[in-house]
């Protein structure tokens, strides 16, 4: 079962990177001088960022799960 608790820890640090990376691309493309050229692009990401942050709060509660049950 370690393995499977490696991957999920590991996936979290993945996605923690990609959020970071994501929420800087946003602040870069509301920081152009016409921010409404990149709206689409904007909306993307933060639609993905959404996704990711998700995917983190599942995994999180996968991870104390599993602390509980080895307990």
């Amino acid at each position: 079962m370690e393995i499977i608790l490696d991957n999920l820890v590991e996936a979290k640090r993945q996605l923690d990177s990609t959020i970071h990376k994501l929420k800087e691309t946003v602040k870069t493309l509301e920081g152009k001088e016409n921010p409404n050229r990149y709206k689409s692009q904007i909306t993307l990401a933060q639609r993905r960022i959404e996704a990711f942050e998700l995917s983190v709060f599942l995994i999180e509660r996968e991870i104390r799960d599993h602390s509980k049950n080895s307990k």
